[in-house]
């Protein structure tokens, strides 16, 4: 079983910018693609970005792109998510999973295990 834990969440002004990282517990990680979800209050849990086993393929909703980069370092099974140029809206909790298999998904069904979530609020 993955284990998934993330962090880098916190409180940031508008225009600035956080790290994500979410670490895995087990050596399957890197045979295993991964995405950010993220859930706003009162809405829908949704897509952020996805990345390959090999972190060759990666993929973004197109709210985030051009701001947001998604990374992993499979020696250190840790992925990591870049948001630059942070925005209000992308106020969220922010969640890291893993699939079973190697091909990055947009798709949340495709994801077998799930972190507990770490929160960002961008507020001035």
């Amino acid at each position: 079983q993955v284990l998934l834990e993330e962090s880098g969440g916190g409180l940031v002004q508008p225009g600035g910018s956080l790290r994500l990282s979410c670490a895995a517990s087990a050596r399957t990680f890197s045979s295993s693609a991964m995405g950010w979800f993220r859930q706003a209050p009162g809405k829908e849990r949704e897509f952020v970005a996805t990345i390959s086993w090999t972190g060759g393929t990666t993929s973004y909703v197109d709210s985030v792109k051009g701001r947001f980069t998604i990374s992993r370092d499979n020696a250190k099974n840790t992925m990591y998510l870049q948001m630059n140029s942070l925005k209000p809206e992308d106020t969220a909790v922010y969640f890291c999973a893993a699939t079973r298999g190697y091909f990055a998904s947009v798709e949340a069904h495709e994801y077998a295990y799930w972190g507990q979530g770490t929160q960002v609020t961008v507020s001035s």
